[in-house]
């Protein structure tokens, strides 16, 4: 196995070959650079496990450096040691508030180093395990979805194509199979449809869309009697009553319209779906709050059990799955919560099983 590597930036020569001497006789791989801009060089070279750095360096200081680690994503994770000369508070308080993992003053003792060194490196594995694991339970979720979701429009498409192709129909068969057909190809579009927004949320292309495309908002009444309207149907074939309240003196939002409409109809989805055995209403209510706008969708339905609360606005997050076959692809609350993002509000829930659930929308209200 590969001896983890060290990375060591100080312009004290004797000092670097020092450090260098008592971290190679305990098992590193030693690279040692003089200033910030010869360790940025060898970073690029060989990724280190940890970085040792000294502050006050020419060219470019120890702050400076750890600025440019940071900004690298591939090199986030890197653990970061200040090792200066330095021992007021002030300088370590400013270190540890930029971030760095660790803060020893000179003179020190070679053991206090080591110590450093290897809880950090400890540490840093025992991240590294953590995501893993997230990673791997994220591409479960997500090959999870991808079978279930994809192939069940895919079968209604393929299945009743294959029995349009085999001729002799009734006119009522034929509008039956072309119904289904159609069924099959709209939740196909729009599971394609959510998976691209997602990914614009992700890449930061739904950012550009709000900024090129936002503008000034108070028609909350037209906005929800909108969206309540589309769900209609949905709403009395389940036995759901659709209800909304509006306050007065809201005040004027800007908003990326579509984006926020998109957010209260996946709400207002939700809702009608998992009030599973009606009646049930469903109510949705706008008020001023918090120097900005909430909006609250509450349900009568299953409710959600307090362990899974935190995960629901997880991308590809499912409850239950084989149970509740309804809750489609687990990427609507993300979404939501993208949305929300973009907008600098928050979302949040609140349930109780067997009682409902009241999902909460805030936005803030319009910089004058």
């Amino acid at each position: 196995m590969q001896p983890q590597c060290i990375l060591v930036v100080e312009d004290d020569v004797a000092m670097a070959s020092g450090i260098c001497d008592v971290l190679e006789l305990a098992g590193y791989d030693m690279r040692v650079a003089h200033n910030g801009r010869e360790a940025l060089t060898a970073i690029a070279e060989r990724q280190p496990d940890v970085i040792v750095s000294d502050i006050m360096m020419p060219e470019m200081d120890g702050y400076e450096l750890f600025h440019e680690v940071r900004a690298n994503p591939d090199w986030l994770s890197i653990p970061f040691i200040f090792l200066t000369a330095k021992g007021q508070k002030l300088d370590i308080r400013l270190g540890k508030t930029m971030g760095a993992e660790d803060y020893l003053v000179k003179p020190f003792d070679w053991e206090d180093l080591l110590v450093a060194v290897r809880s950090r490196l400890a540490r840093a594995q025992s991240l590294k395990q953590v995501s893993q694991t997230e990673l791997n339970a994220l591409k479960n979720r997500i090959l999870n979805t991808l079978s279930h979701e994809f192939r069940t429009p895919l079968t209604y498409i393929t299945g009743y194509a294959d029995l349009l192709q085999e001729g002799d129909l009734s006119p009522d068969q034929l509008r039956q199979f072309l119904k289904r057909l159609q069924s099959g190809s709209t939740r196909l579009n729009r599971l394609v449809e959510d998976f691209l927004f997602l990914v614009s949320l992700e890449v930061g292309e739904a950012h550009t869309a709000y900024v090129l495309q936002r503008d000034d908002f108070s028609d909350w009444t037209t906005l929800v009697n909108r969206v309540l309207a589309r769900y209609a149907d949905k709403a009395v074939a389940r036995q759901v009553t659709l209800t909304h309240s509006v306050a007065a003196h809201i005040p004027d939002l800007v908003l990326h319209i579509a984006y926020i409409e998109d957010a209260l109809s996946r709400l207002v989805d939700n809702a009608i779906k998992f009030t599973l055995n009606g009646p049930g209403r469903v109510h949705l209510e706008v008020l001023a709050q918090d120097g900005g706008v909430m909006v609250r969708v509450s349900d009568q339905g299953i409710g959600i059990s307090e362990a899974d609360l935190p995960k629901i606005f997880q991308s590809f997050q499912q409850i239950d799955r084989e149970t509740f076959e309804q809750q489609g692809a687990g990427v609507g609350l993300a979404i939501v919560k993208g949305i929300a993002d973009l907008h600098g509000g928050k979302v949040a829930a609140a349930s109780q099983v067997g009682q409902g659930s009241t999902f909460s929308l805030w936005l803030p209200a319009a910089q004058g």
